[in-house]
């Protein structure tokens, strides 16, 4: 496997949706993504159809979102938070300010559909 380097300027997909977008970057053996949502956006309202079904680890960059599992537990995630999020579950950005976070697992089928 060659050395790779990429930038994250240069996304290798973009996943567009209304009120966000999800990046995907291939990094040699793996595949990472950058979720963006603007405040107001929510999973069941403007990606999925029901709970999110994507197991996702990964990083808070910026701004804060809410996630709430289908048993009804429910957390906020702020920035500097390392997150493991299992499948059935919503999502939505809380604030006036915009969500940014890392994705280090969960990204190949994550907002596909759209």
């Amino acid at each position: 496997m060659d050395l790779t380097l990429v930038n994250l300027d240069d996304p290798t997909e973009r996943r567009e949706f209304d009120h966000g977008r999800f990046e995907v970057f291939k990094v040699g053996p793996m595949t990472l993504g950058r979720a963006t949502y603007e405040p107001g956006w929510r999973w069941s309202e403007h990606v999925g159809d029901g709970s999110c079904q994507v197991e996702h680890v990964g990083l808070v960059m910026s701004g804060r979102a809410a996630v709430k599992m289908d048993d009804g537990t429910e957390k906020i995630m702020e920035p500097g938070d390392l997150f493991y999020v299992p499948p059935g579950h919503d999502s939505w950005v809380v604030g006036d300010e915009p969500y940014v976070s890392l994705h280090i697992m969960g990204s190949e089928d994550y907002a596909r559909s759209t």
